[in-house]
């Protein structure tokens, strides 16, 4: 019988992308040089850095809350109900949508656990979630990059966007120019780390990763901007827990097919770890949050 015991805290989940363009930026360890064709000396070409776990948490979020209401139960809004948005109206269709105001599914926050999205991310005061979601730090240089630490190849732009004049005698004069920073190709690991386990947890975590890899070209579920240029459209897997460091790197190894013992421990999750904590997940919310 499969047990929450025999899991790791620390799981990861695979992140590919053509294109990620993420709203908070991009963080860089090295200044921009200018553009210009590719060398492999050129500086630009050798750029790393961090993917801010902003966006990452909200997309992640955003699946977790799906699976959920897929359910027929409401979840926690993400925002407080006397937070005063701005756009009050929207606030209230959201509360029409699927979910309860944030909190409104426990009586005492230090004593009650409230939903399964409220138990897992946390929400009011000292209530911190039972998930850290890790930034991503990527670079241009495969060997360089440790899967086993949340980290992924990729390649960084910044781009230039005009919107230019329409008209003959202009002759599509620039208008407005926006930057983007933008990383492209990417693949690596997401690493995520249980500061409390419970299998519903798991189980939500699947579910999410499924959902959101099933609906990557749906435009509320991609990640982070550029959404109607291709950007964000995720390929996204949850590597099987059950993997040693060594085996989660051979993941990542083009050179390289899994091995047997991958085989094994793959069959062992599917048929048995797994729906364990699917249905973990499913009792949760039948008991009413």
């Amino acid at each position: 019988m499969a047990t929450i015991d025999e899991i790791d805290r620390d799981v990861y989940v695979r992140i590919q992308a053509d294109l990620l363009v993420v709203g908070d930026s991009i963080m860089t360890n090295r200044h921009h040089s200018s553009n210009g064709n590719y060398n492999e000396d050129e500086p630009q070409n050798k750029i790393g850095g961090i993917i801010p776990p902003f966006s990452l948490s909200g997309w992640l979020r955003h699946g977790m809350e799906k699976v959920v209401q897929k359910r027929d139960t409401t979840v926690c809004h993400p925002g407080e109900a006397n937070a005063n948005f701005r756009k009050g109206d929207v606030y209230d269709r959201d509360l029409n949508a699927g979910y309860h105001e944030k909190g409104a599914c426990v009586e005492d926050a230090n004593e009650d656990d409230g939903c399964v999205v409220f138990d897992l991310f946390g929400g009011f005061n000292n209530q911190c979630g039972k998930i850290m979601r890790r930034p991503i730090q990527f670079s241009p240089v495969r060997d360089s990059v440790d899967y086993t630490r949340g980290q992924a190849e990729g390649h960084y732009r910044r781009l230039n966007r005009n919107v230019v004049s329409r008209n003959r005698e202009d002759n599509r004069e620039p208008l407005r120019n926006t930057e983007l920073d933008a990383v492209g190709n990417l693949d690596g690991s997401w690493h995520l780390s249980f500061r409390e386990q419970k299998p519903e947890f798991v189980g939500l975590l699947i579910e999410a990763i499924d959902f959101l890899d099933t609906h990557k070209t749906d435009f509320m579920h991609q990640l982070g901007g550029a959404r109607n240029f291709g950007g964000g459209i995720v390929d996204c897997e949850l590597i099987n827990p059950l993997y040693s460091e060594t085996e989660l790197r051979r993941v990542f190894d083009r050179g390289k097919d899994p091995t047997n013992k991958m085989g094994e421990k793959d069959d062992e999750w599917g048929e048995e770890y797994r729906p364990a904590f699917v249905e973990a997940l499913e009792e949760r919310i039948e008991e009413g949050w």
